[in-house]
């Protein structure tokens, strides 16, 4: 039996994170340049991009470019953000092909003006799919996007708009970048790194985390494969017991 035999098509997770990690040292362990290791990792986006929409995966969200990753050299960030710009020129007729709508979520102010323009259009151009919802987080941070939450729900209070005691769980959510995503089910990291770094903090809360040595380069389908069978495998509690939810 092949892999994709044992995925159960009824359990799959509704929203599926990765943090895409290990381009740089894929490159450096061919004697590279990290460019070729960040261009060849596009492929295996389009890999999983794909293959998720088969599976019947309703969200990805994929973490990109973080707001740590400012701090990279000039240059490389440079190639990124021109990378970004190609990949969502290259990309837009595979979207389109599998009826997938693009979101974005981060501090996107912050990206330049030629990337804004690309990723603004490719999403007003696939905002009518309804196969599967890829969200980029770009210019990303989690501890960056509560503290905006807690300024516009503590401005709303000041205003009258919403009172102290009306805040809950549903009111933080409301007030996130992923407001109209539901919350992570699966989240894989790639290329041996076992953090989290910065990433949906708050969504995650319940997540099954699945960590991988394989370098996201190297990352393929059947890789996608056994990050889902792994969590199929899982018990998901949510503070209950083992009695409670069966």
């Amino acid at each position: 039996m092949s892999l994709i035999d044992s995925i159960d098509k009824n359990n799959l997770p509704k929203h599926l994170a990765i943090i895409m990690d290990g381009n740089g040292r894929w490159a450096k362990q061919k004697g590279l340049l990290r460019a070729f290791g960040h261009e060849s990792g596009t492929k295996s986006v389009r890999t999983v991009v794909e293959t998720c929409a088969k599976l019947g995966v309703e969200n990805l969200t994929l973490y990109a470019f973080s707001t740590e990753n400012w701090n990279r050299p000039k240059l490389e960030v440079d190639i990124l953000m021109k990378l970004l710009i190609k990949s969502l020129k290259n990309e837009l007729k595979t979207l389109q092909d599998n009826n997938i709508r693009l979101n974005s979520i981060g501090n996107l102010d912050l990206l330049p003006k030629s990337a804004q323009k690309e990723l603004h259009e490719v999403i007003s151009k696939t905002k009518d799919n309804s196969r599967m919802v890829l969200t980029l987080a770009l210019s990303y941070g989690s501890r960056e996007e509560l503290i905006n939450a807690v300024k516009n729900i503590s401005n709303k209070v000041k205003n009258n708009i919403i009172s102290i005691d009306s805040i809950d769980e549903s009111i933080i959510n409301q007030h996130l970048y992923t407001q109209n995503l539901p919350d992570v089910d699966l989240l894989i990291r790639t290329s041996g790194e076992h953090r989290i770094s910065n990433f949906l903090l708050w969504q995650i809360a319940y997540a099954e985390l699945y960590f991988t040595d394989v370098l996201w380069p190297d990352f393929k389908d059947e890789d996608l494969y056994e990050a889902i069978i792994s969590y199929q495998k899982r018990e998901r509690r949510f503070g209950k017991t083992s009695e409670q939810i069966k």
